[in-house]
């Protein structure tokens, strides 16, 4: 079966590179040309674990092609998958002007049947809106049908998402449609995943609602640690008994400086402004989306308290990505962090495996650092804010030659305390006792 995917950004490649992988044969389309250029050559311009691998694959076996033709992406094509941008309007609202654009060039091109599956997260009625959109801009009359077929890919796993997935839901009205679709995932049925046969607007809805409630884990576990720390409980003990109760579950349970990237934010802001367009207040998402823009602001409070004010400090911050495994920035706390901390006068020496240069062009004024090391000497505290695994076995007693002062701010809770404290350092983490001795300046 040959399948289309619009779109080559992070959801677009790695669907289309998996797609290869269970045999089919895959073309992605993009208007950008640079980028499909450099897809040609397996040249991949984001990092993801094991994608530059799994395109050079595709390439190589002839299953997986590029252009930036859409008449021939779509023609070629019995399935056609939109993975285009919907990025969240001034008043939190996904804009579908991207989508709409696909569905237009879609249109204009169709000779025959396709079945064109929305990848890309986009709000209820969007599927209907599709349809209209390409039904009034047939060049010729054909038949189609929509699906909808939500993605759940966690940047830093998503082959192994995609791979070996939790559930895959499937959205249409056509019987016809939900058989084709269902052949592409083919192989998932050999590992038993579960499938959502459902309507259209029941599978757009399960995107949001899923990480809506995600994120109010997110914020959740975040208020009980700031409540920890005012009354002197752990919240690492806390948030393991928590998750022991199976009704709750232990992901999404880890204190920190708040979710950030690009789903979570974006589509609580989606789901709130969807009920606000239909006359219902989303509560609960909006306090989530609320506790988690304070989240920042109360780590650079900590920072700001260990070191005795901010201004003319040196500070060495490990991470810049807003998780491990990917150089994606958007929404990242830890950017927020050294933001705050750059305009309240402090230098900020910054190192991140892999978003190091993308976070030095959003910030001009960070000090970017080859390792770990580089970026603790003369600093007055190491704060790790990305648990990248290199942050997780660190040297210490190195580290505490280059610090000015034996001080290591934990925002990811990484380390025990009271390890860090025989090892000297006055260590603070989130939603935990302080440990260790006060550093003198």
């Amino acid at each position: 079966m040959h399948i289309s995917v619009i779109g080559t950004g992070y959801v677009g490649l790695v669907t289309g590179a998996c797609f290869a992988e269970f045999g089919l044969n895959v073309m992605c389309m993009d208007t950008d040309a640079r980028r499909i250029g450099r897809l040609e050559k397996g040249d991949v311009p984001f990092y993801e674990p094991g994608i530059t691998e799994l395109v050079a694959k595709g390439l190589r076996e002839n299953r997986l092609a590029f252009t930036t033709d859409i008449k021939k992406a779509v023609d070629q094509a019995l399935v056609i998958f939109i993975a285009v941008g919907t990025p969240a309007r001034t008043d939190g609202s996904a804009d579908l002007s991207y989508v709409e654009q696909v569905g237009r060039g879609i249109a204009q091109h169709m000779t025959g049947y396709k079945v064109i599956a929305t990848k890309s997260t986009v709000p209820v009625g969007t599927g209907e809106r599709l349809r209209d959109v390409i039904r009034s801009h047939q060049a010729e009359r054909c038949r189609f049908d929509i699906v909808s077929n939500p993605e759940f890919l966690r940047e830093g796993s998503a082959i192994e998402d995609f791979l070996r997935p939790n559930r895959i839901v499937i959205g249409a009205d056509s019987p016809e449609a939900m058989a084709i679709m269902k052949d592409l995932y083919r192989p998932l049925y050999l590992i038993e995943t579960p499938f959502v046969m459902t309507d259209l607007p029941s599978a757009e809805m399960i995107k949001y609602a899923s990480n809506a409630f995600l994120a109010t884990k997110v914020s959740f576990i975040n208020e009980i640690a700031n409540l920890c720390e005012r009354v002197g409980a752990d919240i690492q003990v806390v948030a393991k008994a928590m998750g022991l109760d199976h009704r709750i579950g232990s992901k999404f349970l880890h204190a920190g400086p708040g979710f950030g990237g690009s789903c979570f934010p974006k589509d609580i802001a989606a789901l709130i402004q969807t009920g606000e367009k239909v006359g219902y207040e989303p509560e609960i998402a909006r306090a989530a989306a609320r506790v988690n823009a304070r989240q920042p602001l109360l780590m650079v409070e900590k920072i700001r308290e260990a070191l005795g004010g901010l201004k003319g400090k040196t500070v060495a911050l490990l991470g810049l990505s807003f998780k491990p495994n990917t150089n994606d920035l958007r929404e990242s706390p830890a950017l927020a962090i050294a933001e705050r901390l750059l305009a309240e006068g402090s230098v900020v020496r910054a190192y991140d495996p892999a978003a190091l240069e993308e976070g030095a062009k959003a910030l001009p004024g960070l000090r970017p650092c080859a390792n770990a090391y580089e970026a603790a000497q003369g600093a007055e505290a190491l704060i790790l804010v990305t648990e990248w695994n290199q942050f997780r076995n660190l040297d210490f007693e190195r580290v505490k030659a280059a610090l000015r002062r034996p001080v290591f701010i934990d925002l990811r809770n990484v380390y025990e305390p009271d390890r860090m404290a025989a090892l000297g350092f006055r260590y603070i983490s989130v939603g935990r006792p302080a440990s260790g001795p006060q550093a003198k300046g």
